[in-house]
């Protein structure tokens, strides 16, 4: 689950973490209140305003200005709410349709007024599974795509492993401050800040904190001038206020209607629908779809009650993508029988107007019995035994 950068903030700020303040504003009848109380905290007429929506390079569309007094802020403010920001990582970046701001931060100027006297810094932190370990990830090159200075400069892209159970150790603090050439009262605000940072990644359950820029200010505090932050959806149950901020506006809405049904569906840019019961059968069965020539469409998980009306709602789902040009189901009778799918499937598609090809292979638990009820249910649905075979009459309904 994504937050948006306020969100971020504040979740950050519950562990410690110094950040740049700001108000959030949804109506524009309350901008001239945010701004009056972002001015009495910070004795300043300058202001930054920022466009929250769920994808980064904002900046780039014009979703983050300055405004140097209430007249530019009321105006670029009235500009940016409730426009369609166009980012590089919005649907159809640039020239795509871009996402509707329907709240933007209007966060207190932490800049100097000589700008060198800033170093903005890149910091994330995420899970290395390969390793088992938590890694930060830092640079001195902040405020940029940090995969370009990866590419053009990465020996100034620097990663400390750190054991989950040991947990950050002290001397790790000093050497990212050390390694990104700080000293003094920065040098030790780094120290505190990472620390903290790091507690607020195992504590949230979290897959991904980035903060990007990292701002050291003209007075030496650390803070965080923006952030991501991922939270990992399996954890959010011990999360109820984290799981509060989800923001169902900014996902993909047939991804919500689907885990409001409790199905597991994730959108792709492919032609085959997939139907499964479990994660590993999914990738196994995407990965099929792909050495035989096709490109999965979605991943949708059923789980281990595939009766009629779930089956039903899967495929409703998978249709509401017009990509989509073939389904394949693929069904493992473990906890669910075999019979049952096939009852489901064959109940389903009489309720639906399916104009595409349906393949299905169903293994395990009354396997037999299911490819009986699905070959003698007269509908246009073909069956299939091996993985291979399934895949492959969906090459060719492909055709």
């Amino acid at each position: 689950m994504n937050l948006h950068e306020y969100q971020g903030k504040e979740l950050l700020k519950q562990y410690g973490v110094d950040v740049q303040e700001g108000v959030v504003v949804e109506n524009k009848d309350k901008l001239g209140e945010a701004y009056q109380k972002l001015k009495d905290q910070t004795k300043t007429d300058f202001v930054v305003v920022k466009a929250q929506i769920h994808a980064g390079g904002r900046g780039k569309g014009g979703g983050v200005k300055l405004a140097k007094n209430k007249e530019e802020y009321l105006e670029i403010s009235n500009d940016i709410l409730g426009m369609m920001l166009k980012t590089p990582q919005t649907p159809g970046g640039m020239d795509g349709e871009g996402k509707l701001v329907q709240k933007i931060l209007v966060a207190e100027d932490v800049y100097a007024p000589d700008f060198e006297a800033n170093d903005e810094i890149y910091i994330s932190i995420l899970t290395d599974r390969e390793k088992n370990a938590n890694v930060i990830v830092y640079s001195t090159e902040g405020g940029m795509d940090i995969e370009a200075v990866a590419e053009e400069t990465p020996e100034k892209v620097h990663k400390e492993f750190v054991d989950p159970e040991l947990g950050l150790l002290p001397f790790q603090k000093r050497k990212i401050a050390f390694n990104l050439g700080l000293s003094g009262k920065a040098f030790k605000g780094m120290t505190k800040f990472i620390g903290n940072l790091y507690k607020a990644f195992t504590s949230s359950d979290a897959s991904l904190f980035e903060i990007n820029p990292c701002l050291r200010t003209g007075d030496d505090r650390i803070l965080a001038v923006d952030c991501k932050v991922t939270i990992d959806d399996n954890a959010l149950y011990r999360h109820k206020d984290i799981a509060e901020m989800r923001d169902e506006s900014e996902e993909d809405p047939t991804e919500v209607e689907a885990k409001n049904h409790g199905l597991s569906y994730v959108k792709l840019d492919g032609n085959v629908g997939c139907m499964v019961n479990g994660a590993g059968l999914a990738m196994a069965t995407m990965d099929m779809i792909k050495l035989y020539g096709g490109e999965p469409a979605n991943f949708l998980d059923v789980g281990g009650t595939a009766d009629a009306a779930r089956v039903e709602q899967a495929f409703r789902i998978i249709l509401k993508d017009e990509n989509v040009k073939a389904i394949l189901i693929n069904i493992f009778g473990g906890i669910v029988r075999c019979d049952r799918v096939a009852k489901g499937v064959v109940e389903a598609a009489g309720n639906i107007d399916i104009t595409v090809p349906i393949i299905v292979r169903l293994q395990g638990t009354n396997a037999e019995l299911g490819k009986k009820i699905i070959d003698e249910s007269g509908l246009k649905v073909e069956s299939a035994i091996l993985l291979e075979e399934a895949a492959e009459a969906v090459q060719n309904a492909l055709k």
